[in-house]
């Protein structure tokens, strides 16, 4: 898959992923880099549980993949930094 494509996978997966794990609003490019780093480390433990080849292609397996890893990413980063405040 080329750079475009894993940019692309990247804002869907760290946007769904930021839908579904309240964080910060932290603008496009976190989203990108999020997803993208979401879709490695979603794609080593699937590799590594046996559960399939990990990201191949631009597929909506992949982008589950790449969904998971990015929601585990953004409750680690929490868990280190702290939950975000809500604005009364």
């Amino acid at each position: 898959m080329s750079i475009f494509g894993w940019i692309v996978m990247g804002l869907i997966a760290g946007a769904l992923a930021r839908a579904v794990v309240p964080s910060r609003n932290q603008g496009c490019l976190f989203t990108i880099v999020i997803g993208v780093l979401g879709g490695l480390v979603g794609g080593a433990l699937a590799t590594w549980a046996g559960v399939g080849d990990g990201i191949s292609g631009f597929n909506l397996g992949s982008i589950a993949i790449a969904f998971l890893g990015a929601c585990l990413l953004l409750l680690v980063l929490q868990a280190l930094t702290g939950r975000p405040r809500l604005h009364r």
